[in-house]
């Protein structure tokens, strides 16, 4: 078994950010990433990556569609063979894992 090189998975990791941020929520138009809806990114040994994200809310309508969007989005990043994507909850997703840039857009700062 091979180990991923520390340039490496800095490389994969910045990769694997720039696909979330193409993955939006559907009822807030910003990505999820600086949603604050990812929570780990964790890249493995033979191009796993395993990513625990939550949702704005548990009840979310296409909270299954959401996990395919980021599976398909990871999965194109080179490098990435399998992605898995674990839904959690705890801790719960406030306003406050935003970016201050994704405040600033939608008017809480």
């Amino acid at each position: 078994m091979t180990t991923i090189a520390l340039a490496d998975t800095d490389t994969l990791i910045a990769g694997i950010i720039a696909a979330l941020r193409t993955v939006h929520d559907p009822e807030i138009p910003v990505n999820i990433y600086d949603l604050g809806l990812i929570y780990r990114v964790e890249p493995k040994d033979g191009g796993l990556v395993d990513i625990d994200m939550t949702l704005t809310a548990p009840g979310c309508p296409v909270a299954g569609e959401m996990l395919s969007w980021v599976e398909k989005a990871v999965s194109e990043v080179g490098g990435v063979e399998k992605v898995a994507v674990q839904l959690v909850f705890d801790p719960p997703w406030d306003s406050s894992r935003m970016t201050d840039d994704v405040k600033l857009e939608l008017g809480l700062l």
